[in-house]
């Protein structure tokens, strides 16, 4: 039996095709580099400028002195990093709560509900909301009703502005739970509620963290809010032995937003210096948001 002789079959060649496209996609990611490139020069000029003349000026003497008035040289603005950091706790306490229990509703006990709808669409809508409609808000709610400027109005103020935030995104951590590890529950015999404390929200935490953390990254550096109710106060709110919320409360970004416009070298010194800690805080709060993000509990 004769052997066939099987001529060889020609390949076409791909070369000439694939030419173009690996040009056309090392185009593309030159040109990805530069446009990131471009878009970080803001930012890595206004990281220098925090830096050498922010830095110049960071010491433990002005994280803990009040601020200097006219024409006085020294000082710091320990109250106001006080007054940020009570300001952003109160508001933590109202937005958090709040936030997750709205989150649990949309998410498991009603979510294709009417009231689910609603709140949902509300709170995208939050999210968009100019920062100054959030003081105005807490100035009609809150200072209008006490008759004073104060941290709790502060705290309602940027609380506002937290809560979409917490919601939406502790909303999408409990749906990224997975249904069968709620199935299993279920079979073992727990109830809806042990479910959630047991099984949903453990399981979603690291999720939830990384959206109350944005929040509070958010929260912290706000003006607008705060010009509303908190107004600005050169003193501690602690005084005389007991600490008093009710009275006009200083904070970093009040701080900033009124020594930088001051004639005196001092002042404006002082508003880098705060600038540069204002960042920090916000920096630490991104960081800690990433790494529980990435956490299993």
């Amino acid at each position: 039996m004769n052997a066939r002789v099987l001529a060889p079959v020609a390949v076409p060649s791909l070369q000439h095709k694939m030419e173009g496209r690996s040009l056309f996609s090392v185009a593309l990611s030159g040109l990805a580099w530069v446009c990131a490139l471009l878009a970080s020069v803001p930012l890595l000029s206004v990281l220098y400028l925090l830096i050498t003349r922010g830095g110049a000026r960071l010491s433990m003497e002005v994280l803990t002195e009040l601020p200097p008035a006219g024409f006085e040289m020294g000082g710091g603005f320990g109250n106001a990093l006080a007054g940020t950091f009570v300001m952003v706790g109160i508001a933590a306490l109202i937005a958090i709560p709040v936030g997750i229990m709205a989150a649990i509703f949309l998410a498991e006990l009603g979510p294709s509900s009417k009231m689910a709808n609603i709140a949902r669409f509300s709170a995208k809508t939050l999210t968009g909301l100019p920062s100054i409609l959030a003081g105005v808000f807490a100035y009609a709610i809150v200072v209008l009703t006490t008759g004073t400027y104060s941290a709790p109005a502060g705290g309602v103020a940027l609380a506002v502005l937290m809560l979409p935030i917490v919601v939406l995104t502790a909303e999408e951590a409990i749906k990224m739970v997975p249904k069968i590890m709620k199935d299993a529950a279920y079979g073992m015999g727990c109830t809806r509620s042990q479910v959630i404390w047991k099984v949903i929200l453990p399981t979603g935490l690291p999720a939830i963290l990384t959206g109350v953390m944005l929040a509070v990254a958010r929260a912290a550096g706000e003006t607008a809010p705060l010009l509303f109710t908190a107004l600005f106060s050169n003193y501690w709110l602690y005084q005389d032995g007991k600490l008093d919320l009710m009275n006009p409360t200083a904070s970093l970004a009040v701080l900033i937003y009124n020594f930088s416009g001051m004639p005196f070298e001092n002042q404006i010194e002082l508003a880098w210096a705060a600038s540069l800690v204002l960042v920090l805080i916000v920096l630490v709060i991104n960081v800690v948001s990433r790494y529980f993000g990435r956490q299993k509990f």
